[in-house]
C-alpha cells in the first residue's frame, strides 16, 4: 500500500513538473514570436519608408547607396528583379505570421489556404530571383556569401514545397512544422542583420567582420543567420516530446528572445531609422 502511494505522488508530481514545462515551453514560443513579428514589422517599416518612399518620389538613384550592385545601367531585367525582390519582401513579412495565427486556422481556413498559397508563391519567388542576382550580380562579401545566400534560396525552395505536399496529404501537423522551417528560411536575410547587430554591441565593436564582411564572424554567420534558427526548431520539437526538457529549452528560447531583443534594437536604430530620415 505505501509501494502503491509512493508511486501515486510520484506520479503526480511528474505530471505536474510536465505540465509547468509544457506551459513555460509555450509562453517561451510566444515571447520568442511576437517578437520576431514586431522586429519583422520593423524591418518591412524600413523596406517600405527608404525603397518606398524613394521610388515613389523618383529617387531610385539612392538604393545604390545602401545595395551592394544595386540598380544598374544597360541591365533592365537585372533591376526588375531586384525591386520585385524588395516589393515581395513586404509580401513574406505581412503573410508569414499570418499562417500561425491558430485561430485564423480555424475560423478561416479558407483565408489560411489562400494566405498561405501567397507565401509559398512569394517566398520562390524571391528566392529565384535571389539565385539570379547571385549568378548575374554577385553578392556584397564575395563568392562564400554568395554561396550562403544560395543555400538559404534553396532551403526556401524545399520547405516550401515539403510542406505544399504536405497540406495537400491533409497532414497537417507535419505541414505546421514544415511550414515554420519556411518562415525560419525565409526570415534568413532578418536574423543575418539582427545577429550581427547583437554581435556588434555585445563585442562593442566589429570584431571579427572584416574588410567587405570576409572576417571569420561574417562568413560564419552568413550561414548561422538561418541554420541557428532551424537548429533551434528541431531542438524545439525535440523537446516538445520530453518533458524533462521542455523548461531547458524554454530558458534557451527566452534567452535566445533577449538577445533578439537587443539586435532588433540596434539594427533599428543603427540601420534602419537613420535612413528614413
Amino acid at each position: 500500500m505505501v509501494s502503491m502511494a509512493s508511486n501515486t505522488q510520484s506520479g503526480t508530481s511528474s505530471g505536474r513538473i510536465s505540465s509547468v514545462g509544457e506551459t513555460v515551453l509555450k509562453a517561451a514560443v510566444r515571447f520568442w514570436f511576437g517578437t520576431a513579428v514586431f522586429g519583422q514589422i520593423l524591418f518591412a517599416v524600413y523596406i517600405l519608408g527608404f525603397y518606398g518612399r524613394t521610388a515613389v518620389t523618383g529617387r531610385l538613384g539612392e538604393w545604390n547607396t545602401v545595395l551592394y550592385r544595386g540598380l544598374m545601367n544597360g541591365a533592365p531585367v537585372g533591376n526588375v528583379v531586384l525591386g520585385l525582390h524588395l516589393l515581395l519582401a513586404l509580401v513574406v513579412i505581412a503573410g508569414g505570421p499570418l499562417q500561425f495565427i491558430p485561430s485564423i486556422r480555424t475560423r478561416a481556413p479558407r483565408f489560411h489556404r489562400w494566405v498561405g498559397r501567397v507565401y509559398v508563391v512569394a517566398g520562390f519567388a524571391i528566392s529565384l530571383g535571389g539565385l539570379f542576382l547571385v549568378v548575374s550580380r554577385g553578392v556584397f562579401g564575395g563568392p562564400i556569401h554568395g554561396i550562403a545566400v544560395s543555400i538559404n534560396a534553396l532551403l526556401v525552395l524545399i520547405c516550401g514545397s515539403v510542406a505544399v505536399r504536405y497540406a495537400m496529404a491533409r497532414k497537417f501537423e507535419r505541414h505546421r512544422q514544415w511550414a515554420m522551417r519556411l518562415y525560419l528560411a525565409m526570415s534568413g536575410v532578418w536574423f543575418f542583420r539582427v545577429g550581427l547587430m547583437l554581435w556588434i554591441l555585445v563585442n562593442q565593436g566589429p570584431v571579427g567582420i572584416g574588410k567587405d564582411f570576409q572576417g571569420p564572424f561574417a562568413i560564419s554567420w552568413a550561414f548561422g543567420g538561418y541554420l541557428l534558427p532551424l537548429t533551434v526548431h528541431e531542438m524545439y520539437l525535440f523537446a516538445k516530446t520530453r518533458p524533462t526538457a521542455r523548461p531547458v529549452m524554454a530558458i534557451m528560447l527566452f534567452v535566445l528572445t533577449i538577445g533578439m531583443i537587443l539586435g532588433i534594437g540596434m539594427a533599428t536604430v543603427g540601420m534602419w531609422l537613420p535612413r528614413l530620415k
